[in-house]
């Protein structure tokens, strides 16, 4: 997207671009070949509590959430995420149906076309897996092309090695850190900034169907990696 100039003053002004608002996320249910996602709900705590009971390290770089002692304290946090309008959150459900992690669009801002993926909770039984992958793909697209934004952010804790490699490998571009952004358990936390955009949409697109599609996996291991295809740098 080129600038424009401005038809009096000369000065550089950005490019026109569509108004329309785009839409807030709604109850879907999104398949893929390896699992689903859909609108969490309290039915899904059983399934999430027993796939992170006992790995209190999912939660150390959340901001304000876990680890949680028992049952009832994790349910109070489900409940609290699945009533929410921002952030929206969703269950991610593995092939054989059990509730694995969840995820949400956040700061959700349909007059500028921006929305986040955050509060990112995968379970040791989700990582590293291709569901873990594909799901980022479905809500992706969703956001793209059902819902009509321009900008998809993802923001993560600066000393989260992970999620900031998870940012690249999925193809949101590096923009800066946010220093003192956010006081989190205590403790300070700069914020690590990555975007995709919608003109970049259809080449990350294809990447992640290429990399998802069956032929890429031998004996269950991949041949060519996301990263590589996205030029993971930062």
């Amino acid at each position: 997207m080129s600038d424009d100039r401005h038809p009096i003053t000369g000065q550089t002004i950005g490019a026109l671009v569509d108004t329309a608002p785009a839409q807030c996320p709604g109850p879907v249910t999104l398949k893929g070949r390896y699992g689903r996602l859909e609108k969490l709900a309290a039915r899904h705590t059983a399934s999430l509590w027993t796939a992170f009971a006992g790995h209190d390290e999912v939660w150390t770089y959340i901001t304000s959430d876990g680890p949680f002692a028992n049952l009832t304290e994790f349910s109070a946090l489900i409940e609290k995420r699945a009533a929410a309008d921002d952030p929206y959150a969703y269950a991610i459900i593995d092939g054989a149906g059990n509730a694995v992690g969840y995820f949400t669009l956040m700061e959700i801002r349909p007059q500028m076309r921006v929305i986040e993926v955050g509060h990112v909770l995968y379970s040791p039984a989700l990582q590293r897996t291709p569901l873990g992958t594909e799901v980022q793909f479905l809500l992706a697209q969703y956001a793209f092309e059902t819902l009509g934004y321009r900008r998809y952010e993802w923001k993560c804790n600066a000393l989260n090695a992970a999620s900031r490699g998870a940012a690249l490998r999925y193809g949101f571009v590096y923009e800066g850190t946010f220093r003192q952004h956010l006081i989190a358990k205590g403790r300070n936390r700069d914020n690590a900034w990555f975007s995709m955009l919608d003109s970049e949409w259809p080449e990350r697109k294809a990447n992640f169907e290429r990399w998802l599609a069956p032929e890429n996996f031998a004996d269950g291991k991949q041949k060519l990696s996301l990263s590589t295809l996205n030029g993971a740098t930062e």
